[in-house]
């Protein structure tokens, strides 16, 4: 491991603080990190591994098509196609996928619509978004069972070095240049998501309180 040991120490140390927030159900969701760029490698969470608990069988060191490159009886990560299309297209040298109930509703919600859109919040600037009137575009796609067809789904909505993929009633995508900045984009997508279902349901209860003191008068 002494060839990437500050990167393994780094996506550990991600999946501890994502960990502390219960952001990891079920063994859910799945991280990497970049090592080499010539040949791309990258180290990505083991398959079926409690994401709470930290043990040397975390991470796996993959090459650019997600290929074992070491012996181990670990298999990587379903979903490492997603990563390897990826660390292939841009220069991100870290991506996290988590699957939470907000993100999960929010999908739905604005599912049909293929995308939601923020406008007006303070926290697109962890998107480099700084313009008073700047927008941020997130794309929903659907979560196809085939792995190959979702991977060739999501790198379709790859537009950069940072970002972020809502997966129908599945998770986030979320990746950025360094585990720093993968990890504030995560975050920042998480409480954009949080803000507008509790603004939904504020606004419901103040017309539903509304239309009872409008009968009762």
């Amino acid at each position: 491991m002494t060839n990437y040991q500050n990167q393994w120490d780094e996506l550990a140390d991600i999946k501890d603080e994502l960990s502390g927030r219960d952001w990891f159900f079920g063994t859910s969701g799945n991280l990497s990190i970049r090592v080499g760029d010539h040949p791309i490698s990258f180290l990505v969470t083991a398959s079926g591994k409690d994401k709470r608990k930290r043990t040397n069988e975390d991470f796996l060191l993959v090459d650019g098509s997600g290929i074992p490159l070491e012996e181990t009886p670990l298999k990587p990560s379903a979903e490492t196609l997603l990563h390897s299309s990826l660390y292939s297209k841009t220069n991100a040298g870290c991506c996290l996928h988590v699957h939470t109930v907000e993100n999960n509703v929010i999908s739905e919600v604005f599912g049909d619509q293929g995308k939601i859109v923020f406008k007006q919040q303070e926290l697109i600037k962890a998107f480099g978004k700084w313009e008073e009137d700047a927008t941020l575009e997130i794309p929903i796609i659907h979560n196809y069972a085939h792995i190959p067809t979702l991977a060739e789904e999501f790198t379709k909505h790859v537009q950069g070095d940072q970002g972020a993929v809502l997966i129908r009633n599945h998770g986030i995508t979320a990746w950025g240049r360094n585990g720093f900045e993968a990890k504030k984009v995560l975050e920042a997508c998480e409480f954009l998501f949080r803000y507008e279902l509790v603004l939904y349901q504020t606004r419901a209860l103040l017309n539903s309180n509304n239309s009872s003191y409008r009968v009762s008068v």
